[in-house]
């Protein structure tokens, strides 16, 4: 089973990039998208075979997730089901058979770290959310299920380690590689989840998955691996490919990729 994530930062203007082709390239199972930046009825695309799942901002052309599927999934959730974190769109839900399928986007803790005391909540509230799937605990107005475990992916706006982004020193403390991010992100994978990139490529340096738009930083390939593919832990085994597609453009991020044995 392929799997892709991609932060595409304002889908109108990706699809005007050749989104369809490369969309269709990719072919894959699961497709998800962080940073949609439009609310409903605002773009129509053609992807035959793939079933949409979209969640959208209460603020127009801000945030927005999206899931296309070759599958129907068994239910699909659009909430932490915290609702002062609920208003931005940031996550889709996706039950399959086999497993939770999580498209996230989580907020980013700004300049000078001026909301990190939201992040901080955020990462929290996602974490017991990704727990309570893998539990069969579902959110109010969501469908019992059994036990489960979860793939969850997105821009998760924070670089985890030294080696996951170029230049570490000068940007310790600042949003994406703060000691308060990089910490509730050891949180989340200490809670029972697997980094699948590093899982399989565990001492890649220059892996990068963002840019700026400045300072030739993609030419340069001075980047920041912020897109993730985390698994639950007993789904590690079945991890055959977890990839960082640098080539692909259209975005100040580049998709991620994960392929399962399931």
């Amino acid at each position: 089973m392929r799997l892709v994530s991609w932060n595409v930062n304002g889908l109108r203007a990706v699809a005007k990039k050749g989104f369809d082709q490369i969309f269709a390239e990719f072919d894959a199972d699961v497709f998800a998208l962080q940073e949609t930046k439009l609310q409903e009825g605002q773009i129509q695309l053609e992807l035959p075979d793939h079933c949409d799942y979209w969640s959208y901002a209460e603020r127009k052309g801000y945030s927005g997730t999206a899931v296309f599927s070759k599958r129907e999934p068994l239910q699909v959730l659009h909430a932490l089901g915290v609702d002062e974190l609920d208003t931005e769109g940031r996550v889709v839900a996706c039950e399959f058979p086999e497993f939770w399928f999580v498209d996230v986007y989580t907020p980013n803790a700004q300049d000078k770290l001026a909301r990190i005391d939201h992040r901080m909540a955020w990462d929290d509230a996602f974490r017991a959310f990704c727990l309570n799937l893998q539990e069969g605990r579902v959110p109010q107005g969501g469908q019992a299920t059994l036990p489960k475990p979860v793939v969850m992916c997105g821009d998760f706006n924070v670089a985890h380690h030294e080696i996951d982004l170029k230049n570490p020193s000068s940007n310790r403390g600042n949003a994406g590689f703060s000691d308060e991010e990089r910490g509730k992100f050891t949180e989340l994978l200490d809670a029972g989840f697997t980094d699948t990139f590093r899982l399989l490529h565990p001492d890649e340096v220059g892996a990068y998955s963002w840019w700026s738009y400045r300072f030739n930083a993609r030419k340069n390939n001075a980047g920041w691996r912020i897109d993730y593919f985390l698994v639950s832990d007993q789904l590690a085994s079945q991890v055959s490919a977890a990839r960082i597609h640098a080539d692909v453009f259209g975005s100040d991020h580049c998709p991620v990729s994960l392929e399962l044995n399931v």
